[in-house]
């Protein structure tokens, strides 16, 4: 077998924020992600209705506000190191106090995103 066989492109998306990198995709399984968000961008105040997903902080510094659909969000700062597991139905919100890269497992459901509040005017994607 030749390298082709068992190497694949790892997918690129812009995002008004920064970028996300998709290295594992796999139909059904799962899916692994690194996001890159430029200093003082943030990513849509969120919730997802089936996707299932931890983020880690690889570098950087990021402000995460999380908690259930329709309670106060708990907000607080993640450094390299920390993860954070999130459910179904929980809000959240990245912010980037630096250039930071976020590793993300998550289940496939990559459009699973109901969008409750965004600073680049875009609407969910559920």
């Amino acid at each position: 077998m030749t390298k082709e066989t068992w190497v694949t492109t790892v997918g690129r998306v812009d995002k008004p924020w920064g970028f996300e990198t998709h290295f594992a995709v796999v139909s059904g399984k799962y899916c692994g992600k690194t996001l890159h968000i430029r200093e003082g961008e943030a990513l849509s105040l969120q919730y997802h209705e089936r996707k299932e997903e931890t983020i880690a902080v690889q570098s950087g510094r990021l402000w995460l506000e999380i908690g259930m659909l329709g309670e106060p969000l708990d907000s607080f700062e993640l450094v390299p190191g920390e993860a954070v597991h999130i459910r179904p139905g929980m809000c959240h919100r990245m912010t980037a106090i630096v250039d930071t890269v976020v590793l993300e497992a998550s289940t496939t459901e990559l459009a699973d995103v109901v969008r409750l509040e965004d600073r680049y005017g875009r609407e969910a994607s559920s």
